[in-house]
C-alpha cells in the first residue's frame, strides 16, 4: 500500500502545496516493515524499503500493520481516521525531530492518507 503513495501525492498539486519547502526524509514503518520516504518541495522523490542500516532521518512514524490498515479504509472508523487519533489509542509513536514534522503536519498527514483515494 505504501508504495503507491508517490504516485498518488506527486499527481496531486493541492497536496503537494502544503509540502513545498520540505526537504526531509523520514521514517515510516508498517510493523515489521520499514520505509524511507524523502520529500522535496512537496514531491516524492524516492520511497526505499528497509531493513536500514545506518540511515539518517528526521522524523519516524511508527505502527503495527494492523493498524495501518484500519487506518487506510476509504471510510476510517472513528478513532482510526487521524494519526492523532492513533497516538491518542496508543497505536502510533512519533520519533526524532518533531519540529520538522510538526511544520509540516499537513502535509505529512495528507501524504500518509493518500491511500485512501485508490
Amino acid at each position: 500500500m505504501i508504495e503507491r503513495i508517490a504516485q498518488i501525492v506527486n499527481a496531486d498539486p493541492a497536496i503537494r502545496r502544503w509540502g513545498r519547502g520540505m526537504n526531509e526524509t523520514f521514517l515510516v514503518e508498517v510493523a515489521p516493515e520499514t520505509f524511507l520516504i524523502s520529500v522535496q518541495d512537496g514531491e516524492i522523490k524516492r520511497i526505499e524499503k528497509g531493513p536500514f542500516v545506518q540511515r539518517s532521518w528526521r522524523f519516524a512514524i511508527r505502527a503495527k500493520r494492523e493498524c495501518w490498515t484500519r487506518f487506510w479504509q476509504k471510510t476510517p472508523e472513528p478513532g482510526w481516521h487521524d494519526l492523532f487519533a492513533l497516538l491518542r489509542r496508543g497505536d502510533v509513536a512519533f520519533e526524532g525531530d518533531q519540529r520538522v514534522l510538526m511544520a509540516y503536519l499537513l502535509y505529512v498527514k495528507l501524504l500518509l492518507a493518500a491511500p485512501r483515494k485508490a
